[in-house]
């Protein structure tokens, strides 16, 4: 990836991706033959659960390294999307079609697609309880279920977003609304928010803030609205460079931030939005909306929570920096449903997914384990319709970035990657266990590459 920093926007994604694809690691062909005595029960090499970003990519991977046949992916729905373009539906800069494939035409070839919910896990017999009580056993396994949202978590949800005014562009069902209600806004209140919970994408809940703002600047609107973000978080963002960065353009914009506050309740009849103090419990503030936008609490699927692949908050339970389960040595988790300590993003799953070939694949050598994740992610924190700053960290909140540029500025290329270049890439190269990620510019600067 590092090689988009030098190409002009006007380049095809065609030939970046031919670029990207020449450098990225491909997987092992070594392949398991395994004895009939596992004839009487449906068993797989590997099986995956979830059909999510991270589990058709390594389902793509395992393919190569195991073959076809011997790898099955679990997932119930038979559509899929990219996600991180839900940011744009909502501001009305995409379609939400544009998002949106099938699940079977992403399923590698040969890979047995398995169209069920996993009802339990049971590694201590390498098994695992889908639909029907069926039972399937593997030799290794692979969970990457992602985060569930949890909308009835605040009161009023998810029943009122069949009001007007209210969206989130956290899910295909209210993306749209997010559209509709910015376009209807008239006066008043435009408020943003942002759990007291894991997040996926942690930089979401403001990106939709600043297209809406510049929405309403370019409409005419913008002197009758106030544009609120309300955050449970402390901090407007985790990595202090991207932080200072944010809160320049708050202040330039004519944001009010409230922290500590966290959405309890939405009277949609009413337009009225009720937020907790954190700091001060007890204490609840009532604000008039003429728009909102709302991040919904989320947490682990319900499938994982007090199962024995689970740590005590239910995520799973993972070594930062193999993704080898602590406990079951042919466990491994990957992504948004995992205890890493790092933002739940597409880009993270990249990287992550480059390690856990490489670890699984020495783990089928019973070889020492070498390979290491340091907790790489990306956010593109999209400020307009043609304005992105590329924040990129690691575990320790420290920036990581991969082009010899300053990239706490707004860029118009860093749009052009976010909005053009980014789904190109997710569908043709990620999914397809082509790309782990890019290799950031300042490792390369540590190797001597100058």
């Amino acid at each position: 990836m590092g090689s988009i920093g030098v190409m002009s926007c006007g380049i095809h994604a065609q030939q970046c991706a031919n670029i990207l694809k020449s450098g990225v690691h491909r997987g092992s062909c070594r392949s398991l033959h395994m004895t009939g005595r596992y004839a009487a029960k449906e068993y797989y090499d590997v099986v995956v659960v979830g059909g999510g970003a991270a589990g058709i990519t390594m389902s793509s991977r395992m393919k190569r390294k195991v073959g076809a046949g011997n790898v099955a992916v679990i997932e119930p729905s038979e559509k899929h999307y990219y996600q991180p373009m839900w940011t744009l539906v909502g501001g009305g800069a995409k379609k939400l079609a544009s998002s949106e494939r099938s699940t079977s035409s992403l399923i590698p070839s040969g890979v047995k697609w398995i169209k069920s919910e996993v009802k339990g896990f049971d590694p201590d017999k390498n098994s695992i309880r889908i639909d029907d009580d069926k039972e399937i056993s593997y030799k290794y396994l692979i969970i990457a279920l992602g985060i569930k949202l949890q909308y009835e978590k605040v009161k009023g949800l998810p029943e009122g977003f069949q009001y007007p005014k209210i969206g989130s562009n956290y899910s295909v069902k209210y993306v749209e609304n997010t559209w509709k209600a910015l376009q209807d806004f008239k006066k008043g209140n435009a408020i943003f928010t942002f759990p007291n919970t894991p997040v996926k994408c942690a930089g979401a809940p403001q990106k939709i803030m600043y297209l809406s703002e510049a929405y309403l600047r370019k409409t005419g609107k913008r002197s009758d609205a106030n544009i609120i973000f309300n955050t449970s978080l402390g901090v407007i963002f985790g990595v202090k460079k991207y932080a200072d960065a944010l809160l320049d353009i708050i202040r330039e914009r004519d944001i009010q931030v409230n922290f500590r506050h966290n959405l309890i309740e939405v009277r949609a009849d009413k337009q009225e939005a009720v937020f907790e103090n954190l700091d001060k419990p007890g204490e609840t503030k009532v604000y008039q909306y003429e728009m909102l936008h709302v991040t919904p609490p989320m947490g682990p699927p319900d499938v994982l929570v007090n199962s024995p692949v689970a740590d005590a908050g239910g995520w799973v339970d993972v070594s930062k920096d193999t993704l080898q389960h602590k406990k079951y040595p042919n466990v491994f988790g990957i992504g948004d449903c995992t205890n890493l300590p790092t933002s739940k993003t597409a880009a993270a799953i990249a990287a992550q997914s480059a390690v856990l070939d490489k670890t699984i694949s020495l783990v089928m050598k019973n070889e020492n384990l070498t390979s290491k994740y340091d907790g790489y992610t990306s956010c593109p924190l999209v400020t307009g319709y043609s304005k992105v700053i590329l924040a990129e960290f690691d575990y320790n909140q420290q920036p990581l970035e991969t082009f010899p540029i300053d990239q706490g500025k707004e860029r118009r290329s860093m749009y052009h990657m976010k909005a053009d270049m980014m789904p190109f890439l997710y569908w043709n190269l990620l999914l397809k266990g082509y790309w782990g990620g890019p290799a950031p510019y300042r490792k390369l600067m540590h190797l001597g590459f100058k």
